[in-house]
């Protein structure tokens, strides 16, 4: 047997791709756009795809000057539980990613950063929605006061590394988002993974 590897750079892909035939939009609400698409598959029959248009996120990882982290406890209606999360939130039309973590930061925590770095993308639903959220880093944190819209409620908690990758594996954790950012946690505190800091 012959080794191999992952590269997911160089392997030809076009069996793999589905076309675009139709589309129809199924609902438009305030926040979020449903659409049923028909395909052309890559044996050439067609199928529909339901999915639905986000305008897409960021998710912050707020590391304190003593190493602890800032998460935040919000209840989440979809599921009909209070969630344990990083400080996160949608982008406006047209908002510029780090614009809006600095945002959302801010609004949610009453904290800002003095740096700021993009560590990546997460694709969250990928099967259904088009959402993309943004991983940003922020340290050199100053508190202030927070500014929570009208119809959010959400507590901001601190936890040190340690109790919050325990947490996690006790499965009190769920979020997907927050989960994914775990792992650029550990392996960012580690040193394996580096990241691009700026300052603000």
């Amino acid at each position: 047997m012959s080794d191999s590897h992952l590269d997911l750079s160089q392997a030809p892909e076009g069996h793999l791709t589905e076309t675009l035939e139709s589309s129809e939009s199924v609902y438009r609400g305030r926040f979020l756009h449903i659409k049923n698409d028909m395909v052309r598959l890559p044996n050439g029959n067609v199928a529909s795809r339901e999915y639905v248009v986000h305008p897409g996120a960021v998710v912050i990882i707020p590391l304190l000057d003593d190493g602890r982290i800032l998460l935040e406890r919000q209840f989440r209606y979809p599921v009909g539980q209070v969630m344990t999360e990083f400080p996160a939130g949608k982008l406006d039309p047209g908002e510029d990613p780090l614009a809006c973590a600095k945002r959302e930061l801010f609004e949610e925590t009453g904290y800002t950063a003095g740096e700021w770095a993009k560590a990546g993308i997460l694709h969250l639903a990928i099967a259904y929605s088009t959402e993309i959220i943004h991983i940003y880093f922020a340290r050199g944190l100053r508190a202030g006061e927070r500014q929570l819209d009208d119809d959010e409620f959400l507590d901001v908690r601190s936890a040190s590394v340690d109790e919050f990758l325990a947490a996690c594996q006790r499965g009190e954790v769920t979020d997907a988002k927050t989960l994914t950012c775990t792992l650029w946690l550990q392996n960012a505190l580690s040193g394996a993974w580096s990241l691009p800091w700026q300052a603000a």
